[in-house]
């Protein structure tokens, strides 16, 4: 005690309070350092100083944990300083404490040795059980391969029982005898009819029952794998599976051959059953379709040689579509059957489509060419027809989506390169609108036909250019509907092309630069030759604003009301576009118009002349230049064209911006003679 109230501090020393207004508390510290984190359950000094090294130095972190261990010191003393009394009575109250010790330490350890003694017999019970629950565990496996080899023997040797009474091709299954049939060891099991009929409902039925034992048997052999006794008996089921596809085989086509509906729903519930839809389809392909086809594709082919048709398909469609409902429709109305598990049987696309597409490229494969549009729209049209036919057939939506998602329905769409066949379409359609801008001289329709809408209102050759342009966009032996959106583009294009021609010739005409192509007609071109102008610019923007627009719509009326929205939109921008560039062309014609009534104020000069004459008597009479200031205006708005293709409000705007513009010139004219005058009264 002595030693520890030794070490307790002087009043001199005494800690200062943290209100000491002449130096830091001791209980301050950096906003970095937290002593409250030490106190925490999941502290760890390493990882706690590794993450303070990345922003404090190493002694600065070690003179602040001294610090703060210090004040911990004084902390410690200040609470025994406070509490002395009961810290020195606590020694005096404990007397003989080794006795208690000794007297609790007897019955613990006796409680230990109870409490080892159990865990023991538990560990060995625990243990034994599970031993035993892993050998239960082992011989219900043996058991189970046990019972999965003997259920594999006895579908083997089920099978093979039930192929033995299996005649090896169709004409034995009409021709057997009464001693073929005593070699039926399961006479109670299959009908022994000898009609040809009932023998091959007979064998399909029994076909079935083989195909449903090898499903069985597949599924034995997956769960097997790896054991001897199933790799001894892979060659045996390996033969079975073999005769068995080429008994249903021949079971199949007898079948088809003699539309035998029995025949074929067993035979299909056969191949489903070994999840071989695949050999069903080939077979129906090979040995129905494909004569038909290539008859059909020969025939044509050797038609084409003569020089009587080209690669259309049209008449093929149509023929193999008669084919289809008369040889076709029983088999696909037995595979599209409902809950009949037949579901995976595809024939549309797996056999008829398959064989179609087979035949066409090997027969006709210029039917697929772009490079003759017309031909080839005519014949992807009919190919989109013959789709729609075959998804006729199609039960439901859903078995339509599963038709069209199909690997053949994918190559076959693949085949018709729309993208090559639309660039070939836009070359011509925009070419042909180009090639009649870029003339160097502007062409005048001078006899045409009033029956025709393009030709009956429109007076340019670049016009009616335009409107057939854009009537091309939209014929039926021109749009593809898949690229309606490019087609649409297009139109807008051409719009933008015609208004970019009209704007450029504005422009040459009035900066007099070189002119570009199609624009060399406008440096000399006549005030009456605009009026043509903005006479097609109306016409056009109500033709695209009103018989235009439902054109449109009618070829896209089986789009959204959305999709309609947003073509109107643009079609109605597009005639906002082709208004745009009216004024430019009002204004190109008061330019010309003043440029030739201005030519007479250069007479206003005269009039210094005439005020510096000595004796000259003051004019009475207006200026020989006024009468004529006006003459180019008034034989423009009176002239047969400016009455016939321009509207009153077309020719309201331009006497009044003309005389505007004749009056602005005349008063900068006015205003400079003045002051000259003014310069030489002050001289």
């Amino acid at each position: 005690m002595a030693s520890l109230v030794a070490t307790l501090p002087s009043p001199s020393s005494a800690p200062r309070s943290a209100s000491d207004f002449f130096s830091d508390p001791y209980e301050s510290h950096p906003s970095w350092f937290k002593p409250s984190l030490f106190l925490s359950p999941g502290f760890d000094s390493e990882s706690y100083i590794s993450e303070l090294r990345t922003f404090v130095p190493f002694d600065t972190l070690r003179s602040q944990l001294r610090s703060h261990l210090a004040s911990l010191n004084r902390e410690l003393v200040d609470h025994i300083n406070r509490d002395y009394a009961d810290f020195v009575n606590l020694s005096t109250k404990l007397v003989d404490i080794d006795a208690a010790v000794v007297r609790m330490r007897a019955p613990l350890l006796e409680l230990r040795e109870k409490i080892n003694g159990f865990r023991g017999s538990v560990e060995a019970a625990l243990f034994a059980l599970r031993n035993g629950l892993h050998q239960r565990s082992d011989a219900a496996s043996v058991r189970e391969v046990l019972e999965l080899l003997l259920n594999t023997f006895h579908v083997v040797s089920k099978v093979e029982k039930l192929i033995k009474v299996l005649p090896s091709t169709p004409s034995d299954w009409r021709n057997e005898d009464d001693n073929s049939l005593g070699r039926n060891s399961m006479n109670d099991e299959i009908p022994t009819q000898q009609d040809g009929t009932t023998m091959r409902e007979t064998q399909s039925m029994l076909l079935e029952r083989i195909a449903s034992e090898m499903n069985r048997l597949k599924f034995y052999v997956a769960h097997a794998q790896n054991l001897p006794f199933i790799e001894n008996m892979e060659k045996t089921i390996q033969s079975a599976s073999v005769l068995l596809d080429a008994s249903l085989g021949h079971c199949f086509i007898d079948g088809l051959n003699n539309s035998d509906t029995s025949v074929l729903y067993n035979c299909l519930r056969a191949y489903a059953a070994i999840d071989n839809a695949k050999n069903a389809e080939e077979i129906f392909r090979t040995t129905i379709v494909a004569p038909f086809v290539h008859k059909i594709i020969a025939h044509e082919t050797s038609a084409d040689a003569a020089g009587t048709s080209g690669d259309e398909l049209e008449n093929d469609y149509k023929q193999i579509k008669h084919f289809i409902a008369k040889d076709c429709k029983m088999l696909l109305e037995i595979s599209s059957t409902d809950k009949s598990g037949l579901h995976v049987f595809n024939f549309i696309a797996n056999s008829i489509l398959k064989e179609v597409l087979s035949a066409i490229q090997r027969a006709k494969p210029g039917a697929f060419s772009p490079g003759r549009p017309t031909e080839f729209l005519k014949n992807y049209k009919a190919s989109l027809d013959f789709l729609a036919h075959l998804e006729g057939y199609c039960p439901s939506r859903s078995d339509v989506t599963k038709f069209r998602a199909q690997a053949i329905c994918t190559e076959f769409m693949k085949q018709w390169n729309v993208g090559v066949y639309f660039s070939l379409r836009f070359q011509e359609i925009a070419g042909g609108l180009d090639s009649a801008l870029t003339s160097a001289s502007l062409v005048f329709i001078q006899d045409y036909d009033s029956d025709k809408p393009i030709s009956r209102n429109l007076m340019l050759r670049q016009s009616v250019s335009l409107l057939e342009s854009l009537q091309s966009c939209w014929k039926e032996d021109v749009l593809v509907f898949s690229a309606a959106d490019k087609f649409l583009r297009l139109t807008l294009q051409l719009l933008s092309r015609y208004c970019n021609w009209v704007s450029s010739v504005m422009n040459t005409r009035k900066s007099n630069a070189n002119p570009s192509p199609g624009c060399e007609w406008a440096v000399s071109a006549t005030a009456e030759d605009f009026i043509y102008i903005i006479h097609d610019v109306n016409c056009l923007v109500s033709e695209v604003r009103g018989d235009y627009v439902g054109h449109i719509s009618h070829y896209l009326s089986s789009c959204s009301s959305e999709v309609l929205d947003v073509v109107r939109k643009s079609m109605l921008q597009g005639g906002e576009s082709l208004e745009n560039v009216l004024p430019l062309v009002t204004e190109t014609i008061i330019e010309v118009i003043v440029d030739k009534s201005v030519e007479d104020l250069r007479q206003l000069r005269g009039i210094i002349a005439t005020f510096m004459m000595p004796n000259k008597p003051l004019p009475v009479r207006h200026s020989p230049y006024v009468i004529g200031l006006l003459s180019p205006l008034k034989a423009f708005l009176e002239g047969d064209k400016a009455r016939h293709y321009l509207t009153h409000e077309t020719r309201e705007e331009l006497l009044l911006g003309t005389v505007t513009e004749i009056s602005r010139r005349y008063y900068e004219l006015a205003a400079e003679l003045v002051s000259e005058v003014r310069i030489i009264d002050n001289y």
